[in-house]
């Protein structure tokens, strides 16, 4: 028998691929461009018109000069001292720093689907949320809701098969189930000048994975928290919309003040489930003296240097805060030197280049989210 579709009203077409309006091309390079410039506009546009008399981006019925109307008129600029905008600098409005957060998360996390606000898995088991379709033996203190009396009745049946039947406590199973827990995590980013030296930008995907994780905190666990602070000579934290901005100076790399600033942040928050995220090339060189000098040392590594490192490391692990380096340089001695700071405050490192260290962030936050 066959089945007429047509009887039931549907009408099926080929998909067609929505076409890009011009805006819409040029918004998606001038996203890149805003990140790389560390939102500097004046120069994302200057690179954009070098863009376009190279590929030709735009035609006589829409330029550069239309495309940067359209940024204003829609909101995604304004002049930074409050002009009408026909001239003058421009700068970011919050409703871009929000989209570029959005633009770094679907680009590293773009396959993940969207799910419920403000809950994560843990391996522990017991009273929780989420049933994991497993079952496991009453206990007292587990809720009378959770019992699963079809899997119950037929433990009494096994064990009654020979007698009458009779329903005991020890035929009784629970539906196994999963804390939803809460996570305090701090997220450290290295400004040295050598994020920036031998011709490689290491900052620039450092900048995108910190607007990504923030994006992707605030909305799919709003309940988590997430303080974001930057080390060079010395740490300060910054606020999730500053990130865009980030730029690396002519610092020296003080890790003791980043580790000693990401603690204090932690030890704010009420979350029993911490740790630290550090995105470094893994070079420490500076220290804060006692009277406010610096001590510096930038050929190899100093001990003196070091041995600070990892006593910050078993300060952080005596406190039950796990840290994860990310290290993006390949230097052996500074891997050696990483893995015995993992050692001291058995943490976790990575070690890679800047491809894929989104996603590998992204997953060690996932695992980590357990019942500590």
């Amino acid at each position: 028998m066959k089945f007429d579709l047509s009887a039931t009203g549907l009408r099926f077409s080929r998909h067609v691929p929505k076409e890009q309006s011009p805006f819409e091309r040029l918004f998606e390079i001038f996203k890149e461009l805003i990140t790389h410039t560390s939102g500097d506009f004046d120069e994302a546009i200057d690179w954009l018109r070098e863009l376009d008399k190279e590929y030709s981006l735009t035609d006589e019925n829409y330029t550069i000069d239309d495309f940067v109307r359209d940024l204003l008129e829609r909101s995604y600029i304004q002049p930074k001292n409050g002009g009408s905008g026909t001239d003058g600098e421009m700068k970011l409005t919050p409703k871009t720093e929000k989209l570029l957060r959005e633009h770094a998360m679907k680009q590293i996390f773009g396959k993940l689907k969207k799910a419920g606000s403000g809950n994560h898995k843990t391996k522990a088991s017991g009273q929780g949320f989420d049933d994991t379709g497993e079952f496991k033996p009453y206990q007292f203190g587990d809720s009378i809701e959770k019992i699963s009396m079809t899997e119950s009745i037929k433990n009494a049946q096994i064990r009654s098969a020979d007698g009458p039947f009779n329903l005991s406590q020890d035929d009784l199973v629970v539906e196994d189930s999963q804390y939803h827990t809460q996570m305090s995590t701090v997220l450290m980013i290295d400004i040295s000048h050598s994020m920036i030296l031998y011709g490689e930008d290491r900052i620039t995907p450092a900048k995108k994975v910190a607007m990504a994780l923030a994006e992707f905190i605030t909305t799919r666990y709003p309940k988590d928290t997430l303080d974001i602070l930057v080390f060079g000579n010395d740490a300060w934290p910054i606020a999730i919309k500053d990130i865009p901005y980030l730029e690396v100076g002519p610092y020296h790399t003080n890790t003791v003040a980043g580790l000693s600033l990401a603690m204090d942040l932690l030890r704010r928050r009420k979350n029993s489930n911490k740790q630290i995220f550090m995105i470094t090339d893994g070079k420490p060189s500076c220290l804060k003296e006692p009277g406010g000098g610096y001590y510096k040392n930038s050929v190899g590594l100093d001990d003196y240097i070091v041995d600070k490192c990892y006593n910050m490391a078993r300060q952080a692990l005596k406190l039950h805060i796990p840290i994860t380096t990310f290290m993006i340089a390949q230097d052996p001695y500074l891997m050696r030197f990483v893995r015995t700071f993992t050692e001291a405050n058995k943490g976790k490192a990575f070690f890679t280049g800047l491809k894929g260290l989104g996603e590998m962030i992204f997953e060690d936050y996932q695992q980590n989210r357990k019942k500590r």
